[in-house]
């Protein structure tokens, strides 16, 4: 088996606050298993040299689209031991969202598994993934296919996502912040409100905006770099800019699974897997 691999930057400025602790941010995963296992892996090896408390985000968007989302959903799940870190925060991003509200049902549940399973949005490539895992046809994910397919400790960790992480002076959110809303309203929004709760889906209004966000720095994902470019107008997604870290690499599309490494003053890009030769273009997050 060919061993993918895994760039690391050099270190940038930015006046990161993260409290002392070092902090392992992963952007859009998209089902690309064997890249966020590598990942994973480099991020052990470099938690191993960090000084202080060690903590892992994940920005959402684990599934879909990609060739192994159970996969993913079980790296996802493992505690903190297994990747050589003190703490585990696990955010909800758009596409959880729309599998989530299909799985529970209610008044939003038929838009959203309509939505999720558009050939756009690639929600039929994970059911049937889960289909072939419970050994039966499926036509939808319910609660009964949840439990057939996936493992115990991932379904209690899909029930227990969350919109946002603050540390210090950065909030880590899957889509962004709207600098026209008040910060703490819009955060506390709840996921089953679906489209509403924008901080899973908004890039326009967020990615283009220039005057800061009142002294908050955003750490996200959502967007993939051929997007970002052109709402935001960067060179490079993966620059800090406008109080702005960018962090989906487009992995489905690109073959890349984008994270890094965030510490006082400074951040590292960490970037995972083989870049395709012609990478699809994006037209959804």
């Amino acid at each position: 088996m060919i061993q993918l691999p895994v760039t690391v930057s050099d270190w940038k400025p930015a006046p990161f606050d993260m409290k002392g602790e070092t902090v392992f941010a992963i952007g859009d995963v998209h089902g690309c298993a064997a890249e966020l296992s590598v990942l994973l892996k480099s991020i052990a090896a470099l938690a191993g040299d960090a000084t202080g408390r060690r903590r892992l985000i994940y920005l959402g968007d684990l599934i879909n689209r990609g060739p192994d989302s159970v996969g993913v959903l079980e790296l996802w799940a493992q505690d903190e031991e297994a990747h050589g870190v003190d703490h585990v925060d696990r955010l909800m991003g758009n596409h959880e969202i729309m599998m989530m509200l299909t799985v529970i049902g209610g008044p939003h549940a038929h838009k959203a598994e309509t939505m999720w399973m558009s050939r756009r949005m690639g929600g039929h490539v994970l059911l049937d993934e889960m289909a072939k895992r419970a050994g039966h046809p499926a036509a939808h994910v319910d609660q009964t296919l949840l439990k057939e397919a996936l493992s115990e400790a991932v379904v209690h960790r899909l029930h227990g996502m969350r919109s946002h992480v603050r540390l210090g002076n950065t909030v880590f959110v899957h889509g962004g912040l709207d600098p026209h809303a008040d910060e703490d309203e819009f955060l506390a929004r709840p996921w089953t409100i679906f489209t509403e709760a924008r901080w899973a889906w908004i890039n326009h209004g967020f990615l283009d905006w220039k005057q800061g966000f009142g002294g908050t720095l955003v750490v996200h994902g959502h967007t993939p770099p051929d997007k970002h470019k052109a709402i935001s107008g960067a060179e490079d997604p993966h620059l800090f800019e406008g109080d702005r870290l960018g962090l989906d690499g487009g992995s489905a599309r690109t073959g890349i699974v984008t994270g890094a490494e965030i510490q006082d003053g400074r951040y590292r890009i960490l970037n995972a897997g083989s870049p395709f030769d012609n990478p699809v273009s994006s037209d959804a997050e």
